[in-house]
């Protein structure tokens, strides 16, 4: 790792340590993690739901992958954090600007990529609009969730609600 960059990290930590609570963190670390909600969101680090909700520490379970799209991988996290946090409410969060969403419109897809875009382009089909295929695409995924855990009776209690951050306003507007 570059020093200048792992030099930077350290301080981010050192910071963070100085500035949180010690006692949250002694609470969530002895007593567990009891997120009020499951949020589904990009990689993007503009995207960043501890901030966009003015949440806290063991306030939410959070997923990121690019684009927001649900492999298995995903599901289990999802399953996990419901059957074993009691969390019942599941947030699929995209946004706009979105490069998943960008490549998929334009139908660049290389390497690992492709799985990401092809997931996008099966939810947005023949739309090229890039807010309304950020839309399709929160959807697709509060669709294949609902889907899914139909499955299992476990899990058919959650609440799943969709929703897109504006990465220059800061606002989320609910779908």
């Amino acid at each position: 790792m570059y020093t200048k960059i792992k030099t930077r990290l350290d301080q981010g930590n050192e910071h963070f340590r100085n500035t949180s609570s010690y006692g949250l963190r002694y609470k969530t670390a002895t007593e567990g993690q009891h997120p009020y909600a499951i949020v589904i969101c990009c990689s993007d680090s503009r995207v960043v739901p501890e901030k966009i909700f003015s949440a806290d520490i063991g306030d939410l379970f959070v997923i990121r992958v690019a684009g927001n799209v649900l492999d298995n991988h995903q599901l289990g996290s999802i399953e996990y954090a419901v059957s074993h946090l009691d969390c019942d409410q599941v947030i699929v969060l995209g946004h706009t600007g979105c490069g998943a969403v960008h490549a998929a419109l334009s139908g660049h897809s290389d390497g690992f990529i492709r799985y990401i875009i092809e997931d996008i382009q099966e939810a947005i089909g023949e739309e090229r609009d890039p807010g309304q295929a950020c839309r399709l695409n929160v959807q697709h995924a509060m669709e294949r969730l609902k889907e899914d855990f139909g499955k299992h009776p476990e899990i058919v209690n959650v609440d799943i609600s969709g929703g897109i951050y504006d990465i220059v306003s800061g606002k989320v507007e609910w779908l």
